[in-house]
């Protein structure tokens, strides 16, 4: 999305390497129990206001992983979710489309 043909930087949207710097954290795949701890961490680490977008059919219900021993399934069981982008994966213009709906 960072390429001239979707170009997201020409709304304003960056991404950055820290969560203290970050507005929005978006979460790819099914929460891993490995994961689980960095990611509320990650979370936490995100000043006030914080926006989350899970990402993907497993972001959104865990998939095909569900609820394991291995997996927490969907985001929104290990933080709170603001909004979701479906498919498996979304396209490029998907997630464009989702990230500029839940920013405004």
């Amino acid at each position: 999305m960072n390429n001239p043909f979707y170009d997201i930087e020409r709304f304003n949207i960056h991404f950055v390497a820290s969560p203290r710097h970050a507005d929005l954290l978006l979460v790819t795949g099914p929460v891993s129990r490995h994961m689980e701890s960095a990611l509320i961490t990650t979370y936490a680490a995100m000043p006030n206001p914080k926006l989350v977008l899970a990402v993907g059919t497993c972001g959104a219900c865990g998939g095909e992983f569900g609820c394991s021993y291995a997996s927490s399934g969907k985001v929104a069981n290990a933080i709170p979710v603001d909004g979701i982008i479906h498919g498996c994966p979304p396209t490029p213009l998907d997630l464009l489309q989702g990230i500029l709906e839940l920013l405004h």
